[in-house]
């Protein structure tokens, strides 16, 4: 029996609302997509609801729910998942933050982003941090104890990691044992619990911050700490530069979605087949290939945003199915464009989606006698709302083995109009894993 070869494609974000300026159209309605319209009277087609009731929509639940895992029961935070990604070993009492260089001003989200600041300006401001800010941890929550180190990630996406014990980080992932088992036998009173409350800082873009400051047990260490680095970012000759260049400061570092070490069954153990990968340009996507034992693919090229080279990752994964049995192709370009409430950017990412990263991935796909592609957002990001929602996405599947429900298009309205409905998002994964989807 031949190998059978599997493809999801997540365009993050893709799913919408009907918008006015696109004349009452979606941006996938009004996107130009021959590629998708061409596949869709072929594929099975419906919708499913990918964050569970009661948890935060956001790539991290949702992509899980996409791979095949039920977030109840797996997820523990975002930011653990990132720190997976950056080889950063959390202990069984350690804490992961998601640190964003955020661009505050009276008291104001101006953009969540630090105006897409670079890896390279926003390594440098953490450096400061670690060396100016780390350090005064114990004056700043000496009810807490520890320590805190910051981790560069990619652009304006970084992470801080609590360590209760005062250990040091590797980064390298070779973090010494025994340093990491102190305090593990649960005697440890935690810092931070279920109450500790914190917010996505693209949540309220050009909103007031004032309410949504950290809070609950930990909550006001947090804030200290985060008027601490503020005033470090303020005195920053590189967000000095920035602002001579006509470019917005990182004037924040905004800390949210922690959590502890994640809980997540490896894939092929789940499943039952693999190898898999995952192509990204996001530290959360990487994190979660980590945790299910795929290997991450780095493309050149490959931004995270809008600018990012579609037919590279394309390619990518149509050569990495030479030597995988699942490749995953995530693409953040949508989401970014929902984020920033720009429907003609989101039109375009789109159309580049199926102009670009497609077709290689078909082409492929075809040479092979077994053959499944899923093609589903992760959640909806709205234009008008600028954020996530927890409404149903559409989704589409084909395949060699796949019979096709006749729909003219894929979209929000066709994925509405079908029957095929998984109020478990995870349920679909597996039926498109290991199902008959006749």
């Amino acid at each position: 029996m031949s190998v059978y070869k599997r493809v999801v494609l997540i365009p993050d974000g893709f799913a919408d609302d009907p918008i006015p300026a696109l004349n009452g159209k979606t941006p996938m309605e009004a996107a130009a997509t021959p590629t998708l319209d061409s596949l869709a009277p072929k594929a099975a087609l419906g919708r499913s609801f990918n964050v569970p009731d009661g948890m935060t929509p956001g790539s991290d639940v949702a992509t899980l729910s996409v791979l095949g895992y039920d977030p109840t029961e797996s997820y523990t935070g975002r930011a653990p998942l990132e720190a997976a990604a950056q080889n950063l070993e959390l202990g069984p009492n350690d804490w992961a933050f998601r640190c964003n260089l955020v661009c505050v001003e009276n008291g104001v989200m101006r953009d969540f982003s630090a105006g897409h600041i670079s890896t390279a300006e926003a390594t440098a401001l953490l450096a400061e941090i670690n060396a100016d800010v780390a350090p005064r941890w114990a004056e700043i929550a000496p009810e807490i104890g520890g320590t805190v180190e910051f981790f560069p990630g990619v652009g304006y996406r970084n992470l801080m990691i609590f360590r209760p014990d005062g250990a040091k980080i590797s980064g390298d992932g070779s973090q010494a044992e025994e340093n990491r088992q102190n305090g593990q036998n649960g005697e440890t009173d935690a810092p931070f619990d279920a109450s500790t409350q914190t917010a996505p800082p693209h949540d309220y873009a050009d909103r007031s911050i004032l309410d949504v400051l950290p809070r609950g047990k930990g909550g006001a260490a947090l804030r200290r700490l985060m008027e601490l680095c503020a005033e470090r970012l303020a005195a920053s000759e590189t967000n000095k530069r920035r602002v001579e260049r006509g470019e917005l400061p990182a004037t924040q570092c905004w800390l949210w979605g922690q959590g502890t070490r994640p809980r997540l069954v490896p894939f092929a153990e789940k499943f039952g087949f693999g190898p898999g990968a995952m192509i990204t340009a996001v530290d959360l996507l990487r994190g979660i290939a980590r945790n299910l034992g795929w290997e991450i693919l780095e493309v050149p090229g490959a931004t995270g945003y809008v600018d990012t080279d579609y037919a590279a990752k394309g390619r990518a994964a149509a050569d990495a199915l030479d030597r995988f049995d699942v490749v995953c192709v995530h693409v953040e370009a949508p989401d970014e464009a929902g984020h920033e409430g720009d429907a003609e950017k989101k039109v375009a990412a789109l159309e580049a989606i199926d102009r670009l990263t497609l077709p290689p991935i078909l082409e492929k796909l075809r040479t092979f006698e077994n053959w499944r592609l899923l093609i589903s957002p992760d959640h909806p990001t709205p234009v008008a709302i600028k954020t996530h929602s927890r409404g149903a996405v559409p989704w589409a599947v084909v395949g060699s083995d796949v019979a096709g429900d006749g729909f003219a298009t894929y979209d929000e309205t066709t994925g509405a109009a079908s029957t095929r409905v998984f109020e478990r998002g995870a349920d679909l994964a597996e039926l498109f894993l290991k199902g008959n989807l006749q």
